[in-house]
């Protein structure tokens, strides 16, 4: 019988961030660099890291993507991934990461989500300073450019290079050590190094890497997508790379029974008279079979990890917010809406004179992507056909956007 390793590092992965500079319209760590998210490439050079734990710091209402996220990439370490809601400041998101590590922790790296493209080997480097006894430990590069300071529109001095570096991440501590520095904190800083440097600790280098540049324009993530999409197509599993770029199918379905309050919400349309679904939302069996069969088609999920019962938000919304929500998660990891077919099983409503009513409302809100809607009665066979509630059953076609 194999025993689990016992972590001493822990990586934070602060994905906290607005992205306001990006101008991607989401969160940065949730923005495609191509089929997947830049958190999703962050994480795969963060997991390389052998037998640690791994605590994503996320918007709050990011976190189940987060999670996904973690999961598509941890493979046998999931039981080492964890996700916690950020704070509205870096050191708050960093400080929320520290209070979930595990108690056995020695070493603690921080890294940014937006340095989606460091390799594996820095993470091994910064690591090993710190088992050198440093009690902090960054990677940096040469300051290659003239450095000017300047005064308004005018050069006042002329800045030695020699002794300029370009700081990145992960920075590395002894886990007492930032403990400590945060406990003592007075002032916010631009990085956890030197908020310990402050604190009166030595911080030690080593060699970064060009690729751990940080994604924070629109230029960075175009500079990021040309170095991902060789290392795919070039140097991949061929195999692996036809099929990313092949479109994709996900299978939904969704159940619920009579008995909430109001009036019946089902395909988008509101059925005065009828009787209403119960659920955490509206109970639209049909939005909701939708919504699941795209979110399999981009593993990214299911219905639960995004809108369940943890997102008070969606208490009681409508088709519209979860199939726009869901159209955009999609187009965040690169995928657009081909089509969706859904059969709802019910005796009741009759969809007969509103399908083409409930089909426009349901492409409206995939961006305009073809929706069709057909339905059953069961020959009054079941739990739908005996009248206690709905069932839908969705497939969705989705390719490389």
């Amino acid at each position: 019988m194999s025993i689990t390793p016992v972590p001493r590092v822990a990586v934070i992965v602060v994905a906290a961030g607005s992205g306001t500079r990006l101008g991607a319209g989401a969160p940065k760590a949730f923005v495609g660099i191509d089929s997947h998210s830049i958190l999703w490439h962050c994480l795969h050079g963060v997991f390389a890291v052998p037998d640690a734990q791994v605590v994503i710091v996320a918007p709050e209402s990011r976190s189940g993507d987060a999670l996904t996220e973690a999961l598509a990439v941890s493979g046998d370490k999931a039981d080492f991934a964890s996700v916690v809601v950020g704070g509205p400041t870096r050191q708050a998101s960093v400080a929320a990461g520290l209070a979930a590590l595990r108690a056995d922790i020695e070493i603690v790296l921080v890294h940014d989500a937006a340095r989606a493209l460091t390799p594996p080997a820095v993470f091994e480097r910064v690591i090993a300073e710190i088992e050198a006894g440093a009690p902090a430990a960054i990677p940096v590069l040469p300051v290659v450019d003239t450095i000017k300071r300047v005064d308004g529109s005018t050069i006042t001095a002329h800045v030695d290079r020699s002794r300029l570096a370009a700081a990145q991440t992960p920075q590395g501590f002894r886990r007492e050590v930032l403990d400590a520095a945060y406990r003592s904190a007075t002032a916010e800083f631009t990085d956890d190094a030197a908020l310990v440097a402050e604190a009166g600790h030595r911080v030690a280098v080593v060699d970064g890497d060009a690729r751990s540049f940080k994604i924070t324009t629109r230029d960075d993530l175009e500079r990021a997508q040309s170095l991902v999409t060789p290392s795919v197509t070039e140097q991949s599993d061929p195999a692996a790379n036809r099929a990313a770029a092949m479109p994709r199918v996900g299978v939904g379905t969704d159940v619920h029974a009579f008995g909430g309050d109001g009036d019946l919400w089902l395909a988008g349309l509101e059925w005065p008279g009828e009787r209403a679904l119960s659920g955490h939302s509206d109970g639209d069996a049909v939005a909701h079979a939708i919504v699941d069969a795209l979110l399999a088609a981009a593993a990214l999920g299911d219905i639960g990890t995004h809108f369940g019962t943890d997102y008070p938000e969606y208490a009681g919304a409508h088709a519209e917010a979860f199939l726009s929500r869901t159209r955009a998660l999609l187009a965040e990891a690169g995928w657009r809406i081909g089509n969706v077919s859904v059969q709802v099983q019910a005796n009741r409503p009759r969809f007969s004179s509103r399908r083409l009513e409930a089909q426009a409302v349901l492409s409206a809100a995939l961006g305009g992507a073809p929706v069709s809607v057909t339905a059953t009665t069961t020959d009054g066979l079941g739990f739908t056909g005996q009248g206690e509630g709905v069932s839908a059953f969705a497939v969705a076609l989705i390719v490389p956007a």
